[in-house]
């Protein structure tokens, strides 16, 4: 066997391992290379394929449709191209596709195309976006839906109040309002209370979290989809139209790509939408009122939001303070959760003890009201008869987060003879706590120390706390 054909070998069972479709075709467009993935991609055999041209293969290929073709007369390369055509057995296939042209001096010999299959992927998109529409039906007062008004937002803090006033003003105007607020501050009860205290109340309100799905599955959702856009494609609307005439609210909206951005911004600009793969222009008129867990400016500052559709969308901007910033609110927080619970669980609380007060007030709240609540959730779930929730009530996770909020030397003990070694105990303790608490999430454990997540992961490493030792 020659180095020559045992080079060959080496790379056609390459070839013939990634996962990854490959087409190589000479100047002339005739197949001259056609792997296993590629076979499976689009279900013709190698022998149907090599040594003949393209558009005997593909009759209705062209320059415009086909990114082969397309390397082969321009002489560019082509990098994540979609592809979406028929195969000689009348199968659509969708790929993405990079492909080269291939050189030599200015010699053209070739092209060779990599393609990832997207037709599994398609058809799986499609029957998400059927099941999630036919599960997000538009709030309306008579659904009986739980709805948010003013009077739930609960707390008389200087700042918190201020944000109140701020949506009381939005809820009397149609225009466009940005919310800012960390996670679980109750950005989409501050949404909800605008829609329901407007002139839109009666018109469906439906939320989506921007960040919760795909991106290529967000802009169907968002615009709909037209018959045949994609492998099963129906005539579907989006939420924009279904949220015609009432609002529609985009959360954690700085998650979108720029280029779903500008979509985004075309069609609150024209006020008219296009679904995806259509060609008709609907007219809607819908409110937008979009929430993200990053300031404005750092909005701007690390380019997460396009300019023009951060302006388009600011006209109000309603900025709500975290827990931390709002302590003086806990303990109205903490009796309208006992009452929700007394009634929920058939419970007889009154109040939390005054450990766990002083406890919640020295906490950092990383989750905000959502953490509250979900703390006095799990109390109620395991107080009994008693009146006052205690440290007992709490899970024991819980517990010892709470309880860790400060260590004290006790007397004029000489035992610590070096200050440096104790502190450094105590950190590596309270680093190792947090760890367990969040799973070894370095992010989120970082966020309850304000930390910078390398700074965390620097005290991990000098402090030996493994994963498995966290």
């Amino acid at each position: 066997m020659n180095l020559d054909h045992l080079l060959y070998c080496a790379s056609r069972n390459i070839l013939d391992t990634i996962e990854e479709g490959v087409h190589v075709v000479d100047q002339n467009g005739i197949s001259i290379v056609y792997n296993k993935a590629m076979e499976e991609i689009e279900g013709l055999e190698e022998s149907l394929v090599i040594g003949r041209h393209l558009l005997d293969i593909f009759p209705n290929w062209t320059k415009e449709n086909s990114t082969l073709l397309t390397a082969l007369n321009t002489k560019e390369p082509i990098i994540n191209r979609e592809q979406s055509y028929l195969n000689l057995k009348g199968k659509r296939i969708m790929t993405i596709n990079t492909t080269f042209p291939i050189m030599d001096g200015e010699k053209l010999l070739g092209a060779v195309e990599i393609a990832k299959n997207l037709t599994a992927v398609t058809d799986m998109t499609e029957q998400i976006i059927k099941l999630q529409q036919e599960l997000i039906k538009p709030v309306k007062r008579e659904d009986g839906i739980k709805q948010y008004h003013f009077d739930e937002l609960i707390g008389k803090n200087e700042r918190y109040q201020e944000a109140i006033k701020i949506a009381k003003r939005a809820s009397r105007s149609s225009s466009s309002v940005l919310i800012y607020g960390d996670t679980g501050t109750g950005k989409e009860l501050f949404a909800q209370s605008i829609h329901y205290a407007g002139n839109r109340m009666n018109e469906p309100f439906i939320a989506q979290n921007c960040a919760a799905i795909p991106e290529t599955l967000l802009e169907s959702l968002l615009f709909g989809t037209a018959k045949g856009s994609f492998t099963g494609a129906q005539d579907r609307p989006g939420l924009f139209e279904q949220a015609d005439g009432g609002t529609l609210f985009l959360d954690e909206i700085n998650s979108m790509s720029m280029a779903l951005q500008a979509k985004l911004l075309r069609v609150l600009q024209e006020n008219y939408v296009r679904r995806v793969g259509g060609s008709k222009d609907i007219p809607i008129n819908v409110r937008i009122i979009a929430a993200s867990n990053e300031s404005p400016e750092t909005l701007l500052e690390t380019g997460h939001m396009r300019k023009d559709l951060y302006y388009r969308i600011n006209v109000i901007n309603i900025r709500i303070p975290s827990l931390n910033e709002r302590k003086d609110d806990i303990p109205l927080l903490v009796d309208y959760f006992i009452r929700e619970y007394n009634e929920k669980l058939g419970k007889d609380v009154w109040m939390v003890s005054e450990e766990i007060q002083n406890a919640f007030k020295a906490y950092n709240w990383a989750g905000n009201i959502r953490e509250l609540k979900n703390f006095i959730e799990s109390a109620m779930n395991l107080i009994s008869d008693e009146h006052v929730i205690a440290k007992e009530h709490m899970p024991s996770h819980i517990a010892e987060i709470l309880m860790e909020k400060s260590h004290y030397i006790q007397g004029d003990s000489l035992e610590i003879v070096d200050l440096n070694t104790h502190v450094a105990s105590i950190e590596r303790e309270v680093i190792q706590k947090t760890l367990r608490y969040y799973h070894n999430n370095i992010s989120k454990a970082a966020k309850h120390l304000n930390l910078s997540r390398q700074n965390l992961q620097y005290k991990i490493k000098i402090h030996g706390l493994g994963e498995n030792e966290a």
